[in-house]
C-alpha cells in the first residue's frame, strides 16, 4: 500500500541451503502459496517432494530457506534446463512476513549463486499482486516480460540479464 511501511528483518534473520528438518516447513509454505489452493497445471509439486533430487544433485540447482528465530519463514530456489538461463523457484514467505525485506533477500541470494554458477539470465513468474510483485521484482533488477490468465488470476512473467548490472547500478 501507498505510504506503509515495510518492515525491514536483517537481524537475526538466516538465510541458508535447505536441510531434510525444513522438509515439513517448506512443504507448509508450498502449499500456503497456491493459488486459490490448487496445483496450477503446469505445477506438479514433484520438487517440494523430492527437493534431495530436484535442488542438490547438480551444484547449479540449490534451495534456500529464510529463518527467524529457528523457524522457517521463506523459501527459494533455483533450477534450470538450460545451459545460460535459470528459473527462480518457490519464492515464498510466510503470509506475517510478507511486508519486510525478507523476500528481497533470498532473490538477492538466488541471483548471486546463478551469477556465481555462470548462468547469463534469471526468469520467474509469480502470481503476486501487480504492483507489489513490480515493485519487488524491480528492486532487484528484473524486468517484466508479459502477463498471463491463470485460474482469473495474472500470471507475471520476468527475466534478469545478469550479465550486465541491475537499473540502479548502472544510473
Amino acid at each position: 500500500m501507498p505510504g506503509e511501511q515495510k518492515l525491514i528483518i536483517s537481524e537475526g534473520m538466516n538465510i541458508r541451503s535447505f536441510e531434510p528438518k525444513d522438509q515439513a516447513d517448506v512443504s507448509r509454505l508450498y502449499t500456503e502459496g497456491l493459488l486459490k489452493g490448487q496445483i496450477a497445471p503446469n505445477d506438479t509439486g514433484a520438487d517440494i517432494e523430492n527437493i534431495q533430487e530436484a535442488y542438490f544433485e547438480d551444484e547449479r540447482h540449490h534451495l534456500w530457506v529464510a529463518v527467524v528465530e529457528e523457524q522457517v519463514i521463506g523459501m527459494i530456489g533455483v533450477a534450470s534446463d538450460e545451459k545460460h538461463t535459470a528459473e527462480i523457484r518457490r519464492l515464498r514467505v510466510q503470509k506475517e512476513f510478507q511486508h519486510t525485506n525478507i523476500a528481497v533477500k533470498l532473490l538477492e541470494t538466488a541471483i548471486s549463486h546463478c551469477h556465481h554458477h555462470g548462468y547469463l539470465k534469471v526468469r520467474l513468474d509469480t502470481c503476486f499482486e501487480r504492483d507489489t510483485a513490480l515493485d519487488l521484482f524491480d528492486k532487484v533488477g528484473f524486468q517484466h516480460t508479459r502477463t498471463k490468465s491463470m485460474h482469473d488470476k495474472e500470471l507475471l512473467e520476468f527475466y534478469l540479464d545478469i550479465y550486465r548490472p541491475p537499473k540502479h547500478e548502472a544510473e
